[in-house]
Order: structure tokens, then C-alpha cells, then sequence
């Protein structure tokens, strides 16, 4: 193999470790950001269903009063 061929092929190694490396960091990233997303996904979820429960158990707090 000539000089310059195993000159090309490291440089193109180290490219491809270098494009490696910030996938990763990428999908790292998107990992925190998805689970950050869950659980307010879940907090929302948990409220909605507070507030469904409390609808039903007061079904008398949510009837308008008659008008006169």
C-alpha cells in the first residue's frame, strides 16, 4: 500500500470517528430531551385525571343554578 493511500484512509478514519462521536452526543441529548418530555407527559396526565375525578365526585358544583 502507498503513502498516500494509508494517509487517505486515516483521514477519513478519523472523520468518521469524529462524526461517531457527535451522533452520539446527539442521541444522548434526544434521550434526556424524550425523557424529560415523558414525565411532564405524565404530570399533565396525572392533573387531568385529578381534575376528571373531582368533576365526578362534585357533579353538584357543576350545575348552573337556576335563574329567576
Amino acid at each position: 500500500m502507498d503513502e498516500a493511500r494509508l494517509i487517505e484512509l486515516e483521514i477519513k478514519l478519523a472523520y468518521q470517528e469524529d462524526l461517531l462521536q457527535t451522533l452520539n452526543k446527539i442521541v444522548s441529548e434526544q434521550q434526556q430531551q424524550i425523557q424529560s418530555l415523558e414525565n411532564s407527559l405524565n404530570i399533565l396526565h396525572q392533573r387531568q385525571q385529578t381534575l376528571a375525578e373531582n368533576l365526578v365526585s362534585n357533579p353538584a358544583e357543576t350545575q348552573l343554578p337556576p335563574h329567576y
